[in-house]
Protein backbone atom coordinates (compact mmCIF):
# COMPACT_ATOMS: atom_id res chain seq x y z
CA UNK A 1 0.00 0.00 0.00
CA UNK A 2 2.76 2.41 0.85
CA UNK A 3 5.44 1.49 -1.71
CA UNK A 4 5.23 2.95 -5.20
CA UNK A 5 5.70 0.33 -7.91
CA UNK A 6 8.50 1.35 -10.27
CA UNK A 7 8.74 -0.71 -13.46
CA UNK A 8 12.20 -0.82 -15.10
CA UNK A 9 12.05 -1.81 -18.78
CA UNK A 10 15.60 -2.28 -20.10
CA UNK A 11 17.44 -5.10 -21.89
CA UNK A 12 20.67 -4.32 -20.00
CA UNK A 13 20.53 -6.93 -17.22
CA UNK A 14 23.34 -5.28 -15.22
CA UNK A 15 21.61 -1.90 -15.23
CA UNK A 16 18.25 -3.46 -14.30
CA UNK A 17 19.86 -5.36 -11.44
CA UNK A 18 21.66 -2.24 -10.18
CA UNK A 19 18.46 -0.14 -10.30
CA UNK A 20 16.39 -2.83 -8.56
CA UNK A 21 19.07 -3.08 -5.87
CA UNK A 22 19.29 0.68 -5.34
CA UNK A 23 15.54 1.32 -5.39
CA UNK A 24 14.99 -1.56 -2.95
CA UNK A 25 17.03 0.35 -0.35
CA UNK A 26 14.14 2.82 -0.10
CA UNK A 27 10.97 1.62 1.60
CA UNK A 28 8.92 3.97 -0.58
CA UNK A 29 9.65 1.90 -3.74
CA UNK A 30 8.83 -1.58 -4.97
CA UNK A 31 10.86 -2.20 -8.15
CA UNK A 32 9.58 -4.49 -10.94
CA UNK A 33 11.53 -5.33 -14.09
CA UNK A 34 11.10 -6.39 -17.71
CA UNK A 35 13.72 -6.94 -20.41
CA UNK A 36 11.57 -6.29 -23.50
CA UNK A 37 9.01 -3.67 -24.54
CA UNK A 38 6.30 -6.34 -24.91
CA UNK A 39 6.87 -7.66 -21.38
CA UNK A 40 7.06 -4.10 -20.08
CA UNK A 41 3.69 -3.16 -21.60
CA UNK A 42 2.15 -6.36 -20.17
CA UNK A 43 3.61 -5.70 -16.70
CA UNK A 44 2.44 -2.07 -16.70
CA UNK A 45 -1.08 -3.21 -17.54
CA UNK A 46 -1.15 -6.15 -15.11
CA UNK A 47 0.03 -4.36 -11.96
CA UNK A 48 -0.90 -0.92 -10.65
CA UNK A 49 2.43 0.63 -11.67
CA UNK A 50 3.15 4.11 -10.31
CA UNK A 51 6.00 4.97 -12.70
CA UNK A 52 7.80 3.37 -15.67
CA UNK A 53 11.50 3.75 -16.54
CA UNK A 54 11.54 2.87 -20.26
CA UNK A 55 14.71 2.31 -22.28
CA UNK A 56 14.57 3.60 -25.86
CA UNK A 57 16.71 0.86 -27.47
CA UNK A 58 14.83 -2.33 -26.69
CA UNK A 59 15.36 -5.56 -28.69
CA UNK A 60 11.78 -6.07 -29.86
CA UNK A 61 10.52 -2.50 -30.27
CA UNK A 62 11.54 1.13 -29.93
CA UNK A 63 10.75 2.20 -26.34
CA UNK A 64 8.90 5.24 -27.70
CA UNK A 65 6.51 2.96 -29.57
CA UNK A 66 5.87 1.08 -26.33
CA UNK A 67 5.09 4.41 -24.63
CA UNK A 68 2.57 5.23 -27.39
CA UNK A 69 0.90 1.83 -26.90
CA UNK A 70 0.65 2.37 -23.14
CA UNK A 71 -0.77 5.88 -23.51
CA UNK A 72 -3.32 4.76 -26.12
CA UNK A 73 -4.41 2.02 -23.72
CA UNK A 74 -5.11 4.61 -21.00
CA UNK A 75 -1.94 4.20 -18.88
CA UNK A 76 -1.74 7.53 -17.00
CA UNK A 77 1.22 7.12 -14.62
CA UNK A 78 4.50 8.95 -15.32
CA UNK A 79 7.01 7.49 -17.79
CA UNK A 80 10.70 8.44 -17.82
CA UNK A 81 12.68 7.48 -20.93
CA UNK A 82 16.24 6.15 -20.56
CA UNK A 83 18.44 6.70 -23.59
CA UNK A 84 22.02 6.61 -24.78
CA UNK A 85 21.33 9.53 -27.15
CA UNK A 86 21.45 13.12 -26.04
CA UNK A 87 20.08 14.99 -29.03
CA UNK A 88 17.14 17.37 -28.85
CA UNK A 89 15.30 15.47 -31.58
CA UNK A 90 15.49 12.26 -29.51
CA UNK A 91 14.06 14.03 -26.50
CA UNK A 92 11.28 15.61 -28.57
CA UNK A 93 10.33 12.23 -30.10
CA UNK A 94 10.17 10.66 -26.66
CA UNK A 95 8.07 13.45 -25.18
CA UNK A 96 5.75 13.45 -28.20
CA UNK A 97 5.23 9.70 -27.72
CA UNK A 98 3.87 10.48 -24.26
CA UNK A 99 6.89 10.32 -21.96
CA UNK A 100 7.07 12.79 -19.07
CA UNK A 101 10.83 13.09 -18.80
CA UNK A 102 14.13 11.98 -20.29
CA UNK A 103 17.35 10.75 -18.62
CA UNK A 104 20.49 10.20 -20.69
CA UNK A 105 22.81 7.27 -19.97
CA UNK A 106 25.17 7.06 -18.20
CA UNK A 107 23.39 8.81 -15.34
CA UNK A 108 24.00 9.26 -11.62
CA UNK A 109 21.45 7.35 -9.53
CA UNK A 110 20.86 10.46 -7.38
CA UNK A 111 19.80 12.39 -10.49
CA UNK A 112 17.42 9.65 -11.61
CA UNK A 113 16.00 9.40 -8.07
CA UNK A 114 15.32 13.15 -7.95
CA UNK A 115 13.58 13.08 -11.37
CA UNK A 116 11.59 10.01 -10.37
CA UNK A 117 10.36 11.59 -7.12
CA UNK A 118 9.53 14.85 -8.89
CA UNK A 119 7.38 13.01 -11.46
CA UNK A 120 5.58 11.02 -8.74
CA UNK A 121 4.90 14.20 -6.74
CA UNK A 122 3.59 15.99 -9.80
CA UNK A 123 1.38 13.06 -10.77
CA UNK A 124 -0.10 12.79 -7.28
CA UNK A 125 -1.29 16.39 -7.57
CA UNK A 126 -2.72 15.81 -11.05
CA UNK A 127 -6.25 15.02 -12.12
CA UNK A 128 -5.24 11.47 -13.14
CA UNK A 129 -3.87 10.30 -9.78
CA UNK A 130 -5.79 7.26 -8.52
CA UNK A 131 -5.12 5.16 -5.40
CA UNK A 132 -6.71 2.02 -3.97
CA UNK A 133 -7.98 2.12 -0.39
CA UNK A 134 -9.70 -1.08 0.72
CA UNK A 135 -12.69 -1.64 -1.59
CA UNK A 136 -12.47 1.90 -2.94
CA UNK A 137 -10.75 3.70 -5.78
CA UNK A 138 -9.56 7.01 -4.32
CA UNK A 139 -9.37 10.09 -6.59
CA UNK A 140 -7.91 12.89 -4.45
CA UNK A 141 -8.27 15.60 -7.12
CA UNK A 142 -12.01 14.88 -7.39
CA UNK A 143 -12.35 14.41 -3.57
CA UNK A 144 -14.02 11.11 -4.34
CA UNK A 145 -14.06 7.43 -3.37
CA UNK A 146 -15.70 4.96 -5.76
CA UNK A 147 -16.63 1.45 -4.60
CA UNK A 148 -16.60 -1.74 -6.71
CA UNK A 149 -20.22 -1.23 -7.78
CA UNK A 150 -19.62 2.33 -8.92
CA UNK A 151 -21.12 3.90 -5.77
CA UNK A 152 -19.60 7.32 -5.03
CA UNK A 153 -18.55 8.73 -1.68
CA UNK A 154 -17.97 12.51 -1.73
CA UNK A 155 -15.24 13.81 0.56
CA UNK A 156 -14.46 17.21 2.02
CA UNK A 157 -11.04 18.77 1.42
CA UNK A 158 -9.84 17.85 4.93
CA UNK A 159 -11.16 14.27 4.64
CA UNK A 160 -9.28 13.96 1.34
CA UNK A 161 -6.07 15.28 2.96
CA UNK A 162 -6.42 12.86 5.90
CA UNK A 163 -6.84 9.85 3.59
CA UNK A 164 -4.00 10.97 1.32
CA UNK A 165 -1.56 11.36 4.21
CA UNK A 166 -2.54 8.05 5.84
CA UNK A 167 -2.33 6.27 2.46
CA UNK A 168 1.24 7.46 1.96
CA UNK A 169 2.18 6.37 5.50
CA UNK A 170 1.24 2.79 4.66
CA UNK A 171 1.36 0.46 7.67
CA UNK A 172 2.80 3.18 9.90
CA UNK A 173 0.61 4.55 12.70
CA UNK A 174 0.36 8.35 12.47
CA UNK A 175 -0.12 10.14 15.79
CA UNK A 176 -2.95 12.64 16.19
CA UNK A 177 -0.48 15.53 16.57
CA UNK A 178 1.39 14.68 13.36
CA UNK A 179 -1.84 14.26 11.39
CA UNK A 180 -3.19 17.50 12.82
CA UNK A 181 -0.06 19.37 11.77
CA UNK A 182 0.07 17.78 8.30
CA UNK A 183 -3.59 18.47 7.49
CA UNK A 184 -4.24 21.77 9.30
CA UNK A 185 -0.72 23.19 9.62
CA UNK A 186 0.27 25.38 12.54
CA UNK A 187 -3.14 26.67 13.51
CA UNK A 188 -3.41 27.52 17.21
CA UNK A 189 -7.20 27.25 17.22
CA UNK A 190 -7.26 23.63 16.05
CA UNK A 191 -7.29 20.83 18.64
CA UNK A 192 -7.20 17.04 18.41
CA UNK A 193 -10.96 17.15 19.01
CA UNK A 194 -11.36 18.70 15.54
CA UNK A 195 -9.36 15.84 14.04
CA UNK A 196 -11.37 13.23 15.94
CA UNK A 197 -14.60 14.77 14.64
CA UNK A 198 -13.31 14.53 11.07
CA UNK A 199 -12.21 10.91 11.59
CA UNK A 200 -15.65 10.10 13.03
CA UNK A 201 -17.41 11.62 9.98
CA UNK A 202 -15.03 9.89 7.61
CA UNK A 203 -15.76 6.52 9.20
CA UNK A 204 -19.51 7.15 8.84
CA UNK A 205 -18.87 7.48 5.10
CA UNK A 206 -16.40 4.66 4.41
CA UNK A 207 -16.86 1.94 7.04
CA UNK A 208 -19.53 -0.81 6.82
CA UNK A 209 -19.82 -0.64 10.60
CA UNK A 210 -18.40 2.74 11.77
CA UNK A 211 -18.39 1.65 15.43
CA UNK A 212 -16.08 -1.24 14.50
CA UNK A 213 -13.65 0.36 12.04
CA UNK A 214 -11.84 -2.08 9.72
CA UNK A 215 -10.35 0.38 7.23
CA UNK A 216 -9.42 3.52 9.16
CA UNK A 217 -8.31 2.13 12.51
CA UNK A 218 -7.18 3.69 15.79
CA UNK A 219 -3.92 2.26 17.07
CA UNK A 220 -1.40 3.32 19.71
CA UNK A 221 -2.51 6.93 20.05
CA UNK A 222 -2.91 7.48 16.32
CA UNK A 223 -4.51 6.27 13.11
CA UNK A 224 -3.64 4.10 10.14
CA UNK A 225 -5.28 2.69 7.02
CA UNK A 226 -5.57 -1.08 6.72
CA UNK A 227 -5.03 -2.19 3.08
Amino acid sequence: MTARKILIVDDDADLREALVEQLSLYEEFEPLEAETATKGVQAARAAHVDLVLMDVGLPDMDGREAVKILRKGGFASPIIMLTGHDSDSDQILGLEAGANDYVTKPFKFAVLLARLRAQLRQHEQSEEAVFTIGPYTFRPSAKLLVDGKGGKVRLTEKETSILKYLYRAGEKVITRDVLLHEVWGYNAGITTHTLETHIYRLRQKIEKDPSNAQLLVTEGGGYKLVP
